[in-house]
C-alpha cells in the first residue's frame, strides 16, 4: 500500500476519528454505537492510506520533483 494521505489530511482524520469515537462514551442509548464509525477515519489516518482515495485516484501527499 502506497501512502495517499498527506500530513494535514492525516491530522484531521485522526482528530475526527477520536472525536467521533468519543460519542461511544458520551451518548446514551443505542445511538452511541454509531460512534464506532470513528474507527474508519482514525485507521486511515494512522495507516496513511485511504481505499476511497485509491479508487478515485486522489493523493493528498506532497509530490517530490526530481532534483529538488
Amino acid at each position: 500500500m502506497k501512502a495517499n494521505v498527506g500530513n494535514a489530511d492525516r491530522a484531521i482524520r485522526i482528530a475526527a476519528g477520536i472525536l467521533i469515537l468519543g460519542a461511544v462514551f458520551l451518548v446514551e442509548g443505542n445511538a452511541r454505537w454509531l460512534g464506532l464509525i470513528g474507527i474508519l477515519p482514525l485507521a486511515t489516518g494512522l495507516m496513511r492510506w485511504c481505499p476511497a482515495y485509491g479508487l478515485l485516484g486522489t493523493n493528498t501527499c506532497g509530490t517530490r520533483t526530481k532534483g529538488a
